[in-house]
């Protein structure tokens, strides 16, 4: 069911990520978050790395420009989505120039035809910069999530300019992270921290004793040590492999797309690369879980990140073994953390064989509860209408 928006902010110009992304990432809660509150536009821009030449690639390409010839596409949750063609090839000037010409073109016109004048400006992603500021709005807002420059197969000098150049424009930039403050504040002073959230009634459902075990793992022996999530460079598939070798009498469920290729893949026995899975069933698999692992690789990406699936693991009450990093360190009391793949094995050990009493899955329950979307994000908006106030000297 839609909610009708019953206040006064203006229309949200929302950049962002591909709507129909593989995986739920915080610009989608984010975005249907306001939707339920305020008059959402998404628009949605091709990434930030450069086309590869695969063949998914290439029919994504095509699939993004039949979209953008649509115009506008009215969503469940109430708002429309608009696809907006971009060359991603961000390290060329010529280029760069091109894209923003299509951009500005498309939006001008969009806003023409819904009337839309004064609105905000919200952007997720850094390779929108060149819009900001262009479109009349009232305030823009940069929400940054990731460190973009160290994500896989972008080009970091390129990235960081953009991000950099944003953080700038913006009159109000949030961080999902702590560890991105200083180098975000130090270009924008009006720059806070806002952690991600979780989905909390969704990922409780894992603690529902009628949900049944999905039937494609029910055979897996036990325990079952499981990981959900894209499957990409940041994930540590040999700290994956070893303890997967070392304990060749568990099963290992490694659930989402494997965006490595295949040769990268470990290969054994018990461990379970089994694809995506639909978001709606994640907490009928995540009840499988003996114990749950976030197997980060530290790059500088991680390092910097903030993850949902800590927060998704916490609302379904199980054991989580997480590499160390600042984010996850915050957590220490009750997510055990590791440096090494022997204290990482080591703490799986112990997750496995003490698993959690009551007292602890209900602490993390409701530790889990205050970290919903709806409350995190109702903090943003608290900032997000002062400062507009202050902008239009109503304080």
């Amino acid at each position: 069911m839609t909610t009708t928006p019953t206040n006064d902010l203006p229309t949200i110009i929302y950049f962002g990520n591909d709507w129909m992304a593989e995986n739920r990432t915080s610009s989608h809660h984010v975005a249907r978050w306001l939707a339920k509150r305020h008059n959402v536009i998404y628009v949605e821009s091709p990434g930030l790395r450069a086309p590869k030449g695969t063949g998914r690639d290439m029919k994504k390409i095509l699939n993004k420009v039949a979209l953008a010839l649509r115009g506008p596409r009215p969503q469940p949750e109430g708002l429309s989505v608009q696809t907006l063609l971009q060359v991603p090839l961000h390290r060329f000037s010529i280029v760069r120039a091109a894209n923003r010409y299509l951009m500005m073109a498309t939006l001008k016109l969009l806003m023409r035809l819904r009337g839309i004048k004064k609105p905000i400006t919200w952007f997720v992603v850094p390779h929108l910069a060149s819009v900001a500021g262009e479109l009349g709005e009232e305030m823009s807002v940069y929400y940054c999530i990731d460190d973009y420059a160290s994500l896989p197969d972008v080009d970091p000098e390129a990235v960081r300019l953009m991000d950099d150049s944003l953080t700038r424009k913006a009159d109000l930039v949030f961080v999902a992270s702590g560890t991105l403050l200083d180098g975000k504040r130090a270009l924008n002073a009006n720059t806070h921290v806002s952690p991600h959230g979780v989905d909390y009634d969704h990922f409780v459902k894992a603690q529902d004793p009628a949900l049944e075990t999905p039937a494609d793992i029910a055979h897996l022996p036990r325990p079952l040590i499981g990981f959900f999530g894209l499957i990409e460079r940041w994930i540590e598939l040999d700290l994956v492999a070893y303890l997967a070798r070392e304990r060749p009498n568990w099963s290992f469920l490694m659930i989402g797309r494997v965006a490595v290729p295949d040769s990268d893949v470990p290969k054994l026995p018990n461990l379970h690369f089994i694809g995506r899975r639909p978001y709606d069933q994640l907490p009928a698999y995540g009840k499988a879980f003996t114990a749950a692992i976030i197997p980060y690789h530290l790059t500088p990406q991680v390092i910097n990140s903030n993850p949902i699936k800590l927060r998704e693991y916490l609302a379904m009450g199980k054991p989580i073994v997480a590499v160390s990093i600042p984010e996850i360190d915050k957590f220490k009391d009750y997510v055990a953390t590791a440096r090494t793949k022997e204290e990482f094995l080591a703490a799986l050990d112990r997750a496995v064989a003490d698993g959690l009493t009551p007292e602890q899955a209900r602490r993390q329950t409701e530790l889990a509860a205050t970290m919903t979307w709806d409350a995190n994000l109702k903090r943003v908006m608290t900032v997000v209408e002062k400062q507009l106030a202050e902008k239009r000297g109503t304080t």
